[in-house]
């Protein structure tokens, strides 16, 4: 398993990996609807230095939230890049 921390980049690969095996699509749809990860410093959030405000379809953006609140138990703390 990959116990290093991940990069934002990382992070999204990650994240449209999940949501095209959970929900179908495409990984071009699912990167359009889940927009960037933005990186906070980790030593003012250090609870979870990441956020996303995700856009497409409301289906969409109900799937990522979910995703989201799953993935953010593992990966709470991500570096920028």
């Amino acid at each position: 398993g990959y116990l290093g921390v991940m990069t934002a980049a990382d992070l999204e690969q990650l994240l449209i990996a999940r949501l095209v095996r959970q929900r179908g699509g495409t990984s071009q749809t699912w990167r359009q609807a889940l927009g960037r990860v933005i990186v906070r410093d980790a030593r003012t959030h250090a609870h979870c230095n990441w956020e996303i405000t995700p856009g497409g379809t409301d289906m969409q953006r109900a799937a990522i939230e979910e995703l989201l609140d799953e993935v953010r138990l593992n990966h709470s703390i991500v570096t920028a890049g």
